[in-house]
């Protein structure tokens, strides 16, 4: 009997699907619309992708939280049911996830739940090095310091809750380090510090920074710690004989110490043809510097050119004897050994950052400033007994030595202290399991720099905080304005969207060199600027995050207008320009760098560039590939076809077909741009093919359709990107309990005509950012 039930009672529901279709649908007639578009897939007896929808919404929502959720995202999106499936009207569409979404936010009214994150957390590396930097005023390259973060949920502050043996002696090391370099002291030896740069990178024009006049070479920021003699050696580059490359005639070398020539050389062809050894032995010498951050540069005096480097020639590139010859010498490393001659008997008052208004270092100066340092770097907590832990190491210290020894000790104990190493939230006593607390202004303050700066609160912020302006929303507000005004906020531009759009990535890009002989380190690292400078544009003029995927200006230097055939545009300074239809570029989908990242190293992926759209623009990706399906490079398919006919050979495994159907299709809208971004009209000497079409159905040709897909739905792309900020200010993924605090961060900011500040704003008040739950007991 329990069959023909079954069957009487579809056709009941069948029957009442059919009359709501002409009309909006009823109030709460949730069983309707499941009947007619779901549970042919998603019944107690199919269940695909783990979403059984045989229940009752009038039943407690406390368990069902997380398909309920999932059943939004995938409605809301239109990803659900499959284009060629049985599917609602835009209408019907907007009507029952707008029920199900006004559900589950009156839900999480009741019962609310901010999530909770780890107890202990270290600073990431890129933390750690500007931690330092606002600290004690020096800069630091972390990464000789320190090991690389893993990974989680897009980002590296996630999986940072150990402190392995090996990675103590790695911030002991590095404590002493610094501790010596932020006084200005000498260990056993001077100090040595090379700088190497990548063989790839052309040194034919001029180095933005260094003055108008030189070519090629190197600038970066180096620490002095004291007034005295340092010795400046530079190597040239060679190629795989061991021969100085670009050698025709004489060149000036010069380097610079904060724009002014400290000291020249000259550099000539050898007297006998193929002896190199000596040709840049003689690149040493010893300058005298005054204590402190300087900008040093070493560069090559431009001459008059000789015919062979005005020559035409087919590339940019100019590198590699194998590929590119050089057209001139060019820099490999410069390192520098000092100081040497410098009095080691007290510590040169250079360092105002971290001194104050202190005249000399006193035992008076030296507890006043251990206390000030303690209190930032602790974040206002634990300070009373972190100081008196630093104390013990100064009087240990300075017995047996001097001020200066105890100073050194006590600051490297400070450094490797959990409190400094550490993002700590621990539990309040009383708290009961399951039921939330609000974080107080302290653990605030620490969120929200490492948020917006990536690094430790500044004294102003602990004096908010202290003052309890941050558990005051207008108070909270103010610090979050002045934040995103300073110049550290530039984090989230390098940390955050270098993360997020996969900007890191392209330091492991490494093109196929027979197919793109124009690629070099030069053209990365101009690609990498461009979109920086884009995400940093719409910060900095808060300007509505929708002109991340759609603009009429982009930034360019010289290298990338070339690489991407846009005229008039010279020297290596980065600047806004205003672009025109015909030149194709635009928003991050036209940038060099997403095309780059979302290709092999010998053709374009429409997978991929398909993923990573669902993945970081819509917030929907598919899941994981099934082990035992063949890449596309495995399957016997004619690598000269274009790819849209090796791919549609690919989808022939039904294992396959469900993802693919989705990433393959917006995937295809970026066949205009080959693997390093360059337009193109051809393929496999074939007109390129970049029909596409969206989860919904919507068809389009080329990145004009896929854009405007995006735009006309803002809350979609809203979503995605609070739900990556979130992600990364919270140091740990968004959950199904976050969905309804995301979903009035992004109706506060369409409000707001979705400004960057809106976002960033309705996130620090956010309860998932201000609260925090109990450990379960």
């Amino acid at each position: 009997m329990e069959f023909p039930r079954r069957v009487a009672t579809f056709c009941v529901v069948l029957f009442l699907a059919l009359v709501a279709r002409a009309q909006a649908l009823p109030e709460n007639d949730w069983e309707i619309f499941l009947a007619d578009y779901c549970l042919d897939c998603h019944d107690s007896g199919s269940a695909k992708g783990g979403i059984d929808l045989e229940w009752s919404l009038d039943a407690s929502l406390s368990g069902q939280r997380e398909m309920m959720e999932k059943v939004i995202r995938q409605l809301d999106g239109r990803m659900m049911p499959p284009v060629g499936k049985f599917r609602p009207t835009e209408e019907e569409y907007s009507v029952f996830v707008g029920k199900l979404v006004e559900r589950m936010d009156a839900y999480a009214e009741v019962h609310p739940h901010p999530g909770r994150t780890e107890t202990l957390r270290r600073m990431t590396r890129y933390e750690y090095q500007n931690a330092i930097r606002d600290l004690l005023g020096i800069e630091i390259d972390a990464k000789t310091l320190l090991p690389p973060d893993q990974s989680s949920h897009g980002f590296d502050n996630i999986t940072v809750g150990d402190l392995s043996p090996a990675l103590l002696d790695r911030y002991i090391s590095a404590a002493q380090k610094i501790s010596r370099q932020a006084l200005g002291r000498n260990g056993d030896s001077p100090d040595s510090r090379t700088v190497r740069v990548k063989p790839d990178i052309t040194q034919d024009g001029h180095v933005e920074g260094l003055p108008f006049g030189t070519r090629g070479g190197v600038l970066f920021r180096h620490d002095f710690p004291r007034d005295g003699e340092y010795e400046v050696r530079i190597n040239l580059m060679r190629d795989r004989n061991e021969k100085v490359e670009g050698l025709s005639g004489k060149s000036e070398l010069q380097v610079l110490v904060d724009g002014g020539v400290a000291t020249s050389f000259m550099v000539s062809p050898p007297e006998k043809r193929n002896d190199h050894t000596k040709v840049d032995a003689h690149l040493a010498s010893r300058i005298k510097v005054d204590a402190g951050t300087r900008e040093v540069g070493v560069t090559f005096v431009k001459g008059a050119p000789e015919i062979r480097q005005t020559l035409r020639r087919p590339y940019e590139s100019a590198f590699n004897y194998h590929r590119h010859p050089r057209q001139g010498p060019a820099v490999y490393q410069v390192t520098i050994t000092g100081p040497f001659g410098a009095d080691s008997s007290s510590m040169a008052l250079n360092n105002k950052h971290l001194l104050g208004d202190a005249v000399e270092l006193s035992p008076k100066s030296a507890r006043s400033i251990l206390r000030r340092l303690v209190q930032v770097a602790y974040r206002g907590m634990n300070t009373e007994a972190g100081y008196a832990n630093a104390m013990a190491f100064y009087l240990e210290s300075a017995m047996g030595g001097s001020v200066e020894d105890g100073f050194e000790a006590a600051l490297s104990a400070i450094l490797v202290s959990p409190n400094f190493l550490f993002r700590i939230e621990r539990d309040r006593p009383g708290e009961k399991p399951g039921e939330p607390y609000a974080l107080n202004d302290l653990e605030l303050a620490s969120r929200l720099s490492f948020f917006l700066w990536s690094s430790i609160p500044d004294e102003q912020l602990l004096a908010a905080a202290k003052a309890r302006r941050l558990t005051n929303p207008e108070g909270l507000a103010a610090e979050v304005t002045r934040m995103l005004a300073d110049p550290k906020a530039r984090a989230l531009a390098e940390n955050f969207a270098g993360q997020w759009l996969y900007l890191r990535n392209l330091d492991s890009i490494q093109p196929d060199g027979r197919l793109y002989p124009d690629f070099d380190e030069n053209l990365r690292r101009a690609m990498r600027r461009e979109t920086e400078m884009l995400f940093e544009n719409v910060m900095r003029e808060d300007r509505s995050i929708l002109e991340l995927l759609q603009s009429d200006f982009t930034f360019l230097n010289e290298r990338l207008a070339k690489h991407y055939g846009i005229p008039h545009i010279y020297g290596e300074r980065f600047r806004k320009v205003a672009l025109r239809p015909e030149h194709g570029r635009g928003g991050l989908l036209r940038h060099g760098s997403i095309l780059t990242v979302t290709s092999y190293a010998n053709r374009t992926s429409p997978v991929l560039r398909g993923h990573w759209v669902l993945e970081n623009l819509l917030g929907t990706p598919p899941p994981p590939a099934p082990p035992d399906v063949p890449a596309l490079e495995d399957n016997p398919v004619d690598a000269s076809l274009p790819v849209r006919e090796r791919l549609a050979a690919h989808r022939d495994n039904p294992g396959c077909a469900g993802c693919h159907s989705v990433m393959d299709p917006i995937g295809f809208a970026f066949e205009y741009y080959d693997a390093i971004g360059q337009f193109r009209s051809h393929e496999a000497d074939q007109p390129v093919d970049a029909t596409g079409a969206m989860a919904d159905g919507t068809k389009f040709d080329g990145l004009e359709g896929l854009e405007s897909g995006l735009v006309n739905r803002p809350e979609l792309f809203a979503r995605t990107l609070t739900e990556k900020l979130l992600t990364y200010a919270l140091g740990r993924g968004v959950e199904s309990s976050d969905a309804p605090a995301v979903r009035k961060i992004v109706r506060s900011a369409a409000v707001d005509d979705n400004r960057f500040s809106s976002i960033i704003q309705a996130i620090v008040a956010s309860e998932p950012f201000t609260m925090r739950m109990p450990e379960e007991k």
